[in-house]
């Protein structure tokens, strides 16, 4: 019945009395506490009056289907663009995308992308039907 492994109790021998940490030493260790989180958000903090940007509800091209899409961007890349348009989808809890330097959104979100934009210190106009 031996198969050359040797069995270990399970009664569960010493008491876990010990700390394992309790050797270490907090020498070099940084002291206090980090700094409030409203004073590391104001650092990146994006600048306010980005500019004018337009909302429009569209279905031209798209068989029929509502998009909301976002135009007239000023100085920001692509990057930045795709950052804003993930922000949307989120919120939205809907597909969309970046093209043609416009964000495009599926369905009909002016209001939630409105406040989105807002916060990230552009000026959304809503323009068109």
């Amino acid at each position: 019945m031996s198969s050359g492994h040797e069995k270990f109790p399970t009664t569960g021998g010493q008491s876990l009395g010990q700390n394992p940490f309790g050797a270490l030493s907090a020498a070099g260790l940084p002291h206090g506490s980090p700094p409030p989180l409203q004073n590391r958000k104001s650092k990146i903090e994006p600048p306010r009056n980005r500019g004018r940007v337009d909302l429009k509800r569209t279905t031209a091209g798209r068989g029929g289907k509502t998009v909301t899409l976002v135009t007239g961007f000023v100085g920001i890349g692509l990057s930045e663009k795709e950052q804003l348009a993930k922000q949307m989808r989120n919120s939205c809890g809907c597909g969309g995308t970046v093209k043609d330097g416009d964000i495009e959104i599926q369905g009909d979100h002016r209001e939630k992308i409105a406040a989105i934009l807002t916060e990230a210190g552009f000026r959304p106009v809503f323009a068109g039907g």
